[in-house]
């Protein structure tokens, strides 16, 4: 996922850089549809994120207390699941107003 949301951030660079070398470009109807739908997938990774994290919070929460503590000893479930996290560099959102 984090080698992904890279290869992501590096095209975008790369089309932020193309279009200030063409202004009309940023007039065009498909490059300010194509920002919009950037910001909303933006958005939509954040949401999905946060989901994922409150649900690795509650399952953790769920192996270690009793009696739900038992049956997680006994399958071998293990409250080791990671969050989903992002460098603080990484979470400030590429400014895409050209």
């Amino acid at each position: 996922m984090v080698e992904a949301n890279e290869a992501l951030n590096g095209a975008i660079s790369r089309l932020l850089a193309i279009a200030e070398n063409y202004p009309n470009l940023k007039a065009d109807q498909t490059y300010i549809r194509l920002m919009d739908e950037m910001a909303g997938t933006e958005n939509r990774i954040a949401v999905a994120r946060r989901e994922y994290n409150n649900r690795v919070g509650a399952y953790n929460i769920k192996v270690r207390t009793i009696p739900a503590a038992w049956f997680a000893s006994a399958f071998g479930f293990e409250a080791k699941k990671s969050y989903s996290e992002v460098s603080e560099a990484k979470k400030e959102k590429p400014n895409y107003d050209l």
